[in-house]
């Protein structure tokens, strides 16, 4: 027995406390939050010749992308030497029919292929392959759909694009509830009466009535127009600050209200900031956030690609159409220092010397939801318009944006806007449906009387820069929400929902944030300090949008 080694017990500890082990030791390990959804790729593949363009984030995080783990060299370059220089040949997959001969030019393979029966038709007798040149003929339509239809049948096992998050989520950071959107498409808040005006600032100018008569045949170009556009959050706002010293309890804009109310309908992750201070909420956008940028086809079956460089990516889609909103709302008013202005009791609380600042008239409004909430919001208006009895309508203007028709599948402006143009609207409310939802809220919110849209279109589908405005058209804000099937119940509902939880949490500071891949939206629990870093960077919150772009 002396030739064994021997066995020592090893010694095992007992939590009595509860289950795993007594002691953790602190690793400086970075925190990275994970999905049960995510792929599963490889490491390193030497038999892929170039990444794969269609879909580039196939095995990415469904948190982001972020480059914690990413190994940063320093000397590595200084060491390296070439050794072999011949070019290794690219890995071709096994591909079906690869050689099979050329058909398309041999007459011979044609009767045997069906093919090119419409040139044989010709000669007066029967063609080969048995059939006639007027069943080729008129199966051209049917084989071109079958064609179109293959790839939509090899595209069902494409893997699910995944979006990126707005903010990366920390490991700090308290989940407290989730909330997918079946269970808030059942929630109704109803009779919540229209609001009451408690500020009015800023002044407007009227609306250029030549621009209802502009046609496909009267097209007009769309101009730059640098004027400043402020995009002051909540608790920036010095006139909501005021307000919340002697009333309300809960306090925002309308782009944040339109958000959450309309979340329903959103396909890509966006954030709202909520601060609790006693009774009193706000709801607040970060600093140096895209949460004012429009959003393009964000609702259509294939919304654009993230490429890096490329005009038609969604990041430079949404650039272009904000300028494009931007250029529209202001060029349609009549602008100069002759022209008449209708101006509210306060002056633009964010008027600056010597800028030029964009027509717009601020209403701050304020609704009773029940149990004591009392919503005070930010509203505006683009223009006015003197009504056929001489009393003031508000407008909201807004505009529409036709990139690329054959990209989108979606109906061409310049055959289909003057003939059908429900036919161009029911396009634009499948790909953009929660871009016109939020607008559409935003114009019920301020009380506008009608809601202008612009159909504002390329020059040439690749020039981004150059636009022209090919119609308009105007519709009552209650009508339209009607037409596109926005339930105002609901989506007060929704709002009260997530204040009654904000309600009950502790005062302190708390995110909500649309899942970039699931249709759920998730509140948690973050630090005081979670987004000091993002404020250093910024220098003020509005940007003059001409300047920012060339357009």
């Amino acid at each position: 027995m002396s030739n064994y080694a021997p066995f020592i017990k090893p010694y095992v500890e007992y939590n009595e406390h509860g289950w795993g082990p007594c002691e953790v030791p602190e690793l400086d390990v970075p925190y990275q939050p994970f999905c049960k959804g995510d792929r599963l790729g490889k490491i390193c593949d030497w038999t892929v010749s170039l990444p794969e363009k269609k879909f580039p984030s196939k095995y990415a995080s469904t948190f982001g992308n972020s480059s914690q783990y990413a190994y940063f060299y320093e000397d590595d370059d200084s060491t390296f030497h070439l050794v072999d220089t011949t070019g290794s040949k690219a890995f071709k997959p096994y591909q079906r029919g690869r050689y099979r001969p050329n058909v398309r030019n041999n007459v011979r393979a044609r009767g045997r292929t069906g093919r090119g029966n419409a040139t044989l038709g010709g000669l007066g007798g029967p063609v080969a392959g048995g059939s006639t040149a007027n069943s080729t003929k008129y199966g051209k339509g049917r084989n071109t759909r079958n064609a179109q239809n293959m790839g939509r049948r090899f595209g069902r096992n494409a893997p699910t694009r995944l979006r990126e998050s707005s903010v990366m989520v920390q490991s700090d950071w308290v989940s407290i509830e989730e909330i997918d959107f079946p269970r808030l498409l059942k929630l109704a808040l109803p009779n919540i009466k229209e609001g009451k005006d408690i500020a009015t600032c800023g002044s407007l100018e009227y609306y250029d009535k030549l621009y209802d008569r502009v046609n496909l045949r009267n097209e007009k170009p769309l101009l730059k127009m640098d004027r400043v556009v402020h995009t002051v959050t909540t608790t920036d706002d010095p006139v909501i600050r005021r307000l919340s010293k002697t009333m309300g309890n809960v306090f925002a804009t309308d782009e944040i209200l339109a958000t959450i109310m309309c979340c329903t309908r959103s396909n890509y992750s966006w954030d709202v900031v909520i601060e609790k201070l006693g009774t009193k909420v706000f709801l607040d956008k970060r600093d140096n956030d895209q949460f004012d940028l429009l959003t393009v086809n964000e609702t259509s079956l294939e919304p654009p690609m993230d490429e890096e460089g490329s005009i038609n990516s969604a990041h430079s889609l949404a650039m272009e159409a904000t300028l494009i909103n931007h250029n529209f709302s202001q060029q349609v008013l009549r602008i100069g220092d002759q022209e008449p202005r209708f101006k509210f009791e306060e002056p633009n609380p964010f008027e600056e010397q010597g800028v030029d600042l964009a027509s717009m008239g601020y209403r701050y409004r304020q609704w009773d939801l029940g149990n004591e909430v009392v919503l005070i919001a930010r509203c505006k208006h683009n223009g006015v318009v003197q009504g056929p009895n001489g009393d003031m309508q508000f407008l909201s203007i807004k505009a529409l944006n036709e990139w690329d028709s054959k990209v989108t599948n979606s109906v061409e402006w310049r055959q289909k806007l003057d003939t059908q143009r429900g036919a161009v609207l029911a396009s634009e409310l499948r790909n953009n449906a929660c871009k016109l939802a939020r607008w559409t809220v935003e114009a019920v919110l301020a009380g506008s009387d009608q809601l202008k849209l612009g159909y504002v279109s390329r020059v040439n589908p690749r020039d981004h820069l150059r636009h022209v405005i090919l119609g308009t058209q105007q519709f009552k804000p209650q009508e339209f929400a009607t037409q596109i099937n926005l339930n105002m119940d609901n989506a007060w509902g929704v709002l009260r929902c997530l204040i009654d939880i904000v309600m009950k949490q502790p005062d302190g500071k708390y995110l909500i944030m649309k899942d970039p891949n699931k249709s759920m939206i998730r509140l948690y629990d973050i630090p005081e300090n979670a987004f000091d870093s993002d404020g250093d960077d910024e220098s003020e919150s509005s940007e003059p949008f001409g300047n920012s772009i060339d357009n």
